[in-house]
C-alpha cells in the first residue's frame, strides 16, 4: 500500500514538476480536464460497472450524499452566517460536494481495486446531484446578481453532466442484467487506462502552495466545518449502518474528500471577484493535501 502511494504521489509531484519547467501550463488542463470528465472517465464508469454486480444497498449511497449535502447547506447558512455575501456565497459552494472522479478514483482503486470503484461510483452520482443542484443554487443566491435560475436550468446541468448520464445508464443497464457488447467494453477499457494518470498529473498541474494572508482566517474556518462535519456524520454512519464494511467505508471517507472542481467553475459563471475565485482556488489544493493525508491513514493504519 505505501509502494502504491508513492507511485501516485510521484505522478501528482510530476505534474507540478511539468508546470513549473513551463512544459505544461494550468490552461493546459484544462483540456485534460475535459478529456477526463467527458471521455476517460465515463470509459471506466462503463467498465466498472459492466464488470460488478451493484446490490441494492449501494442505492443507498446515493441518498446518503443527498440528504448530507442538504443538511450542509442548511448548516452552513449559520456557520458563515456573519460572513460577507460573496465570501458566504464561495465557502457555501466550498462546502457542497466532493471531488470524487478526479481525486478519489485513482487512490481508491490503488486501495480497493474495481470493487472500490463501484461503491465510489454511487457516492458520486449523488455528489452530482449537490453540485449541480445545491452547491449552483446557493453560489447563484449570493453572487452580486443574486438568483437568476430556474428548475429548468438546473436540470440542464445535470442532464449536461456527461459522467452523472454515464452513471445512470450503466446503473440501469447493471440492474436490468444488460451487457454491452464486448467490443465496446474492450475498447472502454483501453480508453478507461488512462483515466488514473491523467487524473493524477492534473491534480499536480493544478497545485499551487501560494496564498493571500487575508484567506487565513476564512480559510481556518471553513477547514474546520468541511473536515469537523464530514468527521463527525462519516464515523456515526460508520458504526450504527448494518452493511458490509466496504459502504461504510466509502461513506467515512468520501465526506472527508477535497471540494468540487465545479465550485471554481460556478464562481467565474456568477461573476464572483477575482479575490473570491483565488480563495476557491486555494481552498481546493488545501483540501487536496489535506485529503491525501487523510486517505494515506485509513489506507495504512485504520482499514
Amino acid at each position: 500500500m505505501n509502494q502504491e502511494f508513492l507511485y501516485i504521489i510521484i505522478i501528482i509531484a510530476f505534474g507540478y514538476l511539468l508546470k513549473k519547467l513551463n512544459i505544461l501550463q494550468e490552461k493546459d488542463g484544462e483540456v485534460i480536464s475535459k478529456i477526463i470528465f467527458k471521455i476517460t472517465l465515463p470509459a471506466l464508469v462503463l467498465v466498472t460497472f459492466d464488470s460488478v454486480k451493484i446490490e441494492t444497498s449501494l442505492i443507498l449511497l446515493p441518498v446518503i450524499v443527498l440528504v448530507y449535502g442538504i443538511i450542509t447547506a442548511l448548516l452552513g447558512l449559520f456557520f458563515f452566517k456573519n460572513e460577507e455575501r460573496e465570501l458566504k456565497g464561495s465557502l457555501l459552494m466550498l462546502s457542497s460536494g466532493f471531488n470524487v472522479g478526479l481525486f478519489a478514483f485513482p487512490l481508491v482503486y490503488a486501495i480497493w481495486g474495481i470493487e472500490g470503484l463501484t461503491y465510489f461510483s454511487m457516492f458520486d452520482v449523488g455528489a452530482s446531484f449537490v453540485v449541480f443542484g445545491i452547491s449552483f443554487i446557493l453560489g447563484s443566491y449570493f453572487s452580486a446578481e443574486g438568483l437568476t435560475l430556474n428548475p429548468l436550468e438546473i436540470l440542464k446541468k445535470l442532464c449536461k453532466s456527461i459522467p452523472l448520464m454515464t452513471y445512470i445508464i450503466a446503473s440501469i443497464l447493471n440492474f436490468s442484467h444488460i451487457q454491452l457488447p464486448d467490443t465496446i467494453i474492450n475498447v472502454a477499457s483501453t480508453i478507461s487506462g488512462a483515466n488514473i494518470p491523467l487524473s493524477l498529473l492534473l491534480l499536480g498541474l493544478f497545485l499551487n502552495f501560494k496564498f493571500d494572508k487575508q484567506f487565513i482566517k476564512p480559510m481556518l474556518k471553513f477547514l474546520t466545518f468541511r473536515y469537523g462535519l464530514g468527521l463527525t456524520v462519516g464515523l456515526v454512519l460508520y458504526f450504527i449502518l448494518p452493511y458490509d464494511i466496504m459502504l461504510r467505508s466509502t461513506i467515512l471517507i468520501g465526506l472527508l474528500l477535497p471540494v468540487a472542481a465545479s465550485a471554481l467553475t460556478f464562481a467565474v459563471e456568477f461573476r464572483y471577484s477575482s479575490t473570491s475565485t483565488r480563495f476557491i482556488a486555494t481552498m481546493s489544493n488545501i483540501t487536496i493535501l489535506v485529503s491525501i493525508v487523510i486517505l494515506y491513514i485509513f489506507a495504512n493504519f485504520i482499514l
